[in-house]
């Protein structure tokens, strides 16, 4: 795609700010549109990304983005080629759905979904797609893990026979992470990263 790919976030929590700091940064995105069901976050997400322009490398200007309180409503109506998920994680499967259907490439924030069964679902809606579809496992990109992953497969240690991983910080405060409903709890929203990593080197268990 010789032009710039126009994106579309969902959800301005900790993570869609987070994103959206990315994205201002990326020469080869165009950061279109925005939706949160809270209007003083979705303006104050346009202003605080506006203020920082053009200290990364992207060059779009972040407060002419179009502005929308319901997700669904962004992925009718904006002129995006990838919608960005970041609500939560009880909301993926209807939301990614929606993406999906609409023919528009797909990133969802980790844990892909609240169950196995609605991650195979999830799963199987992306396989009968022809959008792309990524997975927010950023962990994986850590330049640590990566180091980690290198020293692994070139076998410095010589031949791995296990693995394992400890996460010594506290969970983040807040209504959104007390809730096992919304977030799934410490070892679906956290412990995954771990999880995934260990896969990521060692390979799926059989």
């Amino acid at each position: 795609m010789s032009r710039k790919v126009r994106v579309g976030v969902i959800g301005l929590g900790i993570m869609g700010q987070t994103h959206l700091d990315v994205y201002s940064q990326m020469d080869n995105v165009e950061l279109v549109a925005i939706a949160d069901q809270d209007e003083a976050r979705l303006f104050g997400a346009v202003q605080a990304q506006g203020n920082i322009q053009g200290q990364g490398q992207g060059q779009a200007d972040l407060t002419r983005v179009q502005r929308f309180t319901d997700g669904y409503e962004l992925i009718e109506s904006a002129a995006v080629d990838l919608v960005d998920v970041c609500v939560g994680t009880h909301l993926h499967l209807a939301m990614a759905k929606a993406v999906l259907l609409k023919g528009y490439h797909l990133m969802v924030e980790k844990p892909v979904a609240k169950s196995h069964a609605q991650g195979l679902e999830m799963l199987a809606l992306a396989r009968a797609s022809q959008s792309f579809v990524m997975l927010g496992m950023c962990l994986r990109y850590w330049p640590a893990w990566v180091c980690l992953r290198q020293a692994i497969d070139d076998k410095r240690y010589g031949s791995l026979k296990s693995l394992s991983c400890s996460r010594l910080a506290s969970f983040p405060e807040g209504e959104f992470y007390n809730s096992c409903e919304q977030c799934g709890g410490a070892i679906l929203d956290l412990h995954i990263h771990d999880v995934d990593f260990i896969s990521h080197c060692l390979g799926r268990p059989s």
